[in-house]
This record gives C-alpha cells, structure tokens and sequence, in this order.
C-alpha cells in the first residue's frame, strides 16, 4: 500500500450515487442538478416546480433522460458507416432495432474542469477506437443565468490530427410540476419531419401533418411519436419548443442555431409516469454518418460549440 492510497479511497468513497458525483447549481428559486455521468441533467426546478423528469440518484437515467450525446445522436444504422471508403463498425447498442445509439459517452464520466455556486463545467475524452478513430473532447457547460432559466453549452474539441465527424445533442424529458403531462399542449415550430422505418432510421422528409404537425400546438394526450423535425422557426436566433399547462405554467427548450434539427420523443414507460416528453436538440439527425444530413467534419485542432436551454414561465394561478 502507497502513502498515496488512504487519499485514493476517500475520494473514491464519496462517489455514492449511480451516476457518479452530483453537482448542484443554485441561483434565486432555481435549482439544477448534474451528473457526472454523461454530464447529465439529473433534475431543473423552479420555486420547487420540476420542470425536467427526475430520477434517483441510485438510479441510473431512465430511457437516457438528461444525458448529452456525442460524438454522434440518435442512431447509426447497423452501427456501421465509411471512411474514406472504409467500413467502421461501431459497438451495437440498441439491440432491438441493431443500432448504435447516442454516442460514446453515455456511460463516461466527465471530469470535472469548473465550478460555482450557479455554473459548472464537465470535460471527457473520446479516445481513437473501432467504428470512431478520432481523439475529441466533449465539454458541457450548465449555468443558471441571470433570469434563472439554465444555459446549456455543448463543445466538441479536435485533439487529433485529421477532421473527425461528428453530431452533438442532449436527451432532456421536460415536464410542468405536478401537472399530469396528458393534460400539457406541446407546441414545435417546425415545417418539416422525416420520415423513417421500422427502426427510426430516416428515409425521406415531408412537410409536418397530422400527429406531427406541433406548430399550433397539441395534447400530449393525443400523441405516440418518436419523430424528428427541422426547419425550425428561430426567432432572435433560437427555436423554443414549449410544453403548456391549462393556467399559463409553461416549460420552454430553446436550441440555438448550430441545432437545426429537434427530436420528439412522447414515452410511455418512464418509470412512475403514464407518459413523458423527451425535446432533443441535436445538430443532426440519426443516421447522418451515413447520410451526411447535419453531419459536420471538425478540422484538427479546432473547436464546435452547441447552445440550448431551459426556461420556466408562471401560470396565473401560481
């Protein structure tokens, strides 16, 4: 045993929680809470008012709630995909439609780079490996602003030598407090949806309609999607997707520019829950490692950035 050793095991003890250290943010009636885990978003709350889907901290996040993704969202088809004529295999890991989902680091943990009482910065690296053979790091940013909404800022850094392909996105569930989610009205303003298989991989585009047509908003009651959309509707630079009570309360993601696209999510199995609304801001869609849909190539040495958020807005009888 080295000197070092009794140091080692006490750090090691306070890492109790299945998703690893939790960071807690506080700033006014704002709360968040992080993850070490995939720099997840483990919990965000106004005045005691849930505004994400939660879970235990010896749990680990249910169907990927609050996690971020990278280097890649959503899916990749059979997990394989050409380089430079090519084929890499990435590790199956959604068995059921033969997938690789959500990127490599979701059962990572992030180091962390930065914190205060309102803000925290978590850092991991995506080594060289089969089906990825590019060395990035993923930071995410979380701070409560000023307002207290919570700014999430995603970066992807380049640490190898050749460009490396990549989609940033994040997996948060939103919700308005107690309010039974079926009673909520989900409003997306976004023209078009694509159109995909049996196993959600996209095959075409259509204009949105019927169950996926959000733009004047619909009852949560009413939908069974897991559907993606784009040609957003940004306004001052950013796309709000808001989910609304009957008294007003309502619960806004907004996307920056960088996130062209936005998955919908409507689950029936979050545990505890007859139903919750996964809003996925991502920077592609699934499968654009193959397609080259919002696929971006990041040069060696250089740097990409995403920035999405949360916001909270009283209803009348609060």
């Amino acid at each position: 045993m080295t000197a070092s050793s009794p140091q080692e095991t006490s750090v090691a003890s306070t890492r109790t929680c299945a998703t690893g250290r939790q960071y807690e943010l506080r700033r006014g009636d704002a709360l968040a809470v992080v993850t070490e885990l995939a720099a997840g978003l483990r919990l965000f709350s106004r005045g005691g008012v849930l505004l994400t889907e939660t879970y235990g901290d010896d749990e680990i996040s249910p169907g990927g709630a609050g996690i971020t993704l990278a280097p890649w969202a959503n899916r990749v088809e059979d997990g394989q995909w050409f380089l430079d004529g090519r084929k890499q295999q990435l590790d199956i890991t959604e068995v059921s439609r033969n997938n690789a989902s959500h990127g490599l680091l979701r059962n990572a943990g992030y180091a962390l780079v930065g914190e205060s009482p309102h803000a925290v910065a978590l850092e991991a690296v995506v080594f060289p490996q089969h089906g990825y053979p590019f060395l990035v790091r993923h930071r995410v940013d979380y701070q409560l602003s000023e307002d207290l909404g919570l700014r999430v800022r995603q970066t992807l850094t380049n640490d190898g030598t050749a460009a490396a392909p990549f989609v940033l996105g994040a997996h948060p569930y939103l919700r308005v407090g107690d309010t039974p989610v079926e009673e909520l009205k989900l409003t997306v303003a976004a023209d078009t949806r694509l159109v995909t298989d049996e196993r959600l991989i996209p095959r075409s585009s259509a204009p949105v309609d019927g169950d996926v047509d959000f733009r004047s908003g619909r009852h949560v009651a009413d939908l069974a999607v897991d559907v993606a959309l784009t040609d957003l509707r940004f306004e001052g630079g950013v796309a709000r997707h808001t989910l609304a009570a009957g008294d007003g309360s309502a619960v806004s993601l907004w996307q920056d520019e960088s996130c062209q696209y936005v998955h919908i999510f409507v689950s029936t199995v979050y545990p505890g829950r007859t139903r919750a609304v996964a809003v996925e801001p991502m920077t592609g869609p699934a499968n654009a490692f193959n397609s080259g849909d919002g696929l971006r190539w990041l040069p060696a040495g250089e740097s990409f950035s995403m920035e999405w958020g949360i916001d909270y807005a009283a209803g009348a009888a609060r």
